[in-house]
């Protein structure tokens, strides 16, 4: 790895979700998908604090979508993975599959 990726669990969680969704990932699709796909509930609010702090670091960009009707005429934040974001998650994922196959190695279960 050229260099080092700081991404916290949740993060990492929350990109996961933004590259899974793809175009169609914004705060309450994410935080839906989280439920489902990882057991985890969150509140809005803190998928948009972590959307803000993947946006600051790189990893996600965001778009304004259409208003709509169900919406009350607002717009959504759109968000989506960018190059450095998707090459992250493939150097986090890896990383992680050369240590647990080490850890086979070492220990079979």
């Amino acid at each position: 790895m050229a260099s080092r990726i700081y991404l916290g669990e949740l993060e990492e969680l929350v990109l996961l979700m933004v590259a899974l969704l793809n175009k169609d990932a914004y705060g309450v699709s994410i935080t839906e998908e989280l439920k489902k796909q990882a057991s985890r509930e969150l509140s809005i609010s803190a998928v948009h604090a972590v959307l803000h702090r993947l946006e600051e670091k790189g990893f996600v960009k965001s778009r304004m979508g259409g208003s709509s009707e169900e919406r009350g005429g607002r717009r959504k934040r759109l968000f989506s993975i960018t190059a450095y974001g998707r090459q992250s998650l493939e150097e986090l994922r890896d990383t992680r599959n050369t240590i647990w196959d080490m850890i086979t190695k070492i220990s079979p279960a």
